[in-house]
């Protein structure tokens, strides 16, 4: 009988704080996220999400670039590699573009490398400074003024997220002097990464708490990232699809500005 209260009272928490999300005002905590316009909500960045392979925008950054997206913002995706661990990173390529198009951003606006030093891989180090460089290259060529990629752990703790916020974090030291504004999708605990909707009361509950400039971006419809997702249909399979159902990255992003 426990066992069936149990189920009754987690399946009522979902529903609720799915509801939250989707019912919100605003699609950001705290609202007006100043980040993206210090203030102007007229003014419009020009964003650049870095990932390390094709999907990662769909599984971890999908609710940042519906926001950025719906806000008008012009958003850039740079991917640094084709995903080619298993040889399939032509369709990988193509899949992306696919996704992207479900989230809003059109093809020319997603730049996918097949660097030889940037080979998807557990056991592929990157090399920091090439990343620096290529993404220094595309701020200078877009126009960039807000990079936006994965923190020091990296979300999954794969080796190729890290040393991309590694390399961003070469580049900003670098150019130190330069107007350069970054922040970095936030690494949760076990427990929040997979409380699906959930994770709105504890984001709520850790930005209280934080004294850093962080911000949770919701995102109202879910259904979309399961479509986005879909179109990486080389990789979607069943861990994945339960992966994307009770991910709380599916729901909402947490943002923090990286800080050197």
């Amino acid at each position: 009988m426990a066992w069936v209260l149990i189920t009754i009272a987690l399946v009522t928490l979902w529903v609720v704080s799915l509801y939250k999300i989707r019912s919100s005002c605003s699609a950001s905590v705290p609202s007006n996220p100043r980040f993206l316009s210090d203030g102007d909500t007229r003014k419009k960045r020009n964003v650049l999400v870095v990932v390390a392979h094709p999907d990662d925008e769909s599984m971890f950054f999908a609710p940042t670039i519906l926001f950025l997206a719906s806000e008008g913002h012009i958003l850039h995706i740079l991917c640094l590699s084709t995903g080619n661990a298993d040889g399939k990173g032509n369709v990988r390529k193509e899949e992306l573009y696919r996704a992207c198009a479900v989230l809003k951003v059109p093809s020319q606006k997603v730049k996918i490398l097949d660097h030889p030093n940037l080979q998807d891989g557990f056991g592929n180090p990157w090399d920091h400074q090439l990343i620096a460089k290529i993404v220094e290259e595309k701020i200078e060529m877009y126009s960039i003024d807000l990079l936006i990629t994965f923190d020091k752990f990296g979300v999954s703790g794969h080796q190729n997220h890290r040393d991309v916020h590694h390399g961003i974090r070469m580049l900003l030291r670098e150019n130190s002097k330069r107007d350069i504004e970054a922040w970095e999708l936030v690494s949760t605990s076990i427990l929040r990464k997979y409380s699906g909707p959930v994770d709105i009361w504890l984001s709520t509950c850790f930005l209280s708490c934080d004294k850093e400039r962080t911000y949770s971006l919701m995102n109202k419809h879910p259904g979309v990232i399961y479509l986005a997702m879909a179109e990486h249909y080389s990789q979607w399979i069943w861990f994945r699809k339960l992966f994307v159902l009770f991910s709380s990255y599916t729901y909402m992003n947490s943002l923090r500005k990286i800080n050197l």
